[in-house]
């Protein structure tokens, strides 16, 4: 799986699905954003970058017939969150998924991500439309 292109599609994830350190158990943060070969955590803490963490969702049965999932992803950048200070946005780059649940992951992308505007936006859009 091909994930070292940054120009892959982003989705706004629209739905609240928070992830895990698989590791200690802990909750890292929630999906803000999702591409089929990454995403954004809204996280309380700042990570380090280019740290791989083992991270685990938990599943719901209209997108797997089982209770969660466990990957490794690399921590590619940290910033304060620019609306709320109290937050900080992480982007993670996926390194190591199953094929099993890269179709999951893929099926997430599809059903809970809304097209940013960027996406949406048509040539003959207009900002006076």
């Amino acid at each position: 799986m091909p994930f070292e292109r940054r120009n892959l599609p982003r989705r706004v994830f629209s739905y609240y699905i928070r992830v895990l350190d698989d590791t200690s158990g802990q909750p890292l943060g929630h999906l803000a954003d999702i591409s089929i070969g990454g995403f954004r955590l809204d996280t309380l803490q700042a990570l380090p970058i280019n740290r791989d963490y083992r991270l685990r969702i938990d599943l719901t049965p209209d997108i797997a017939h089982k209770s969660f999932m466990v990957f490794t992803a690399r921590s590619k950048w940290c910033q304060v969150d620019p609306i709320d200070p109290t937050l900080f946005n992480v982007g993670f780059q996926i390194t190591n998924m199953t094929p099993g649940d890269y179709e999951i992951f893929t099926r997430m992308f599809e059903k809970y991500g809304t097209p940013s505007p960027q996406e949406t936006k048509r040539k003959d859009d207009y900002l006076w439309k």
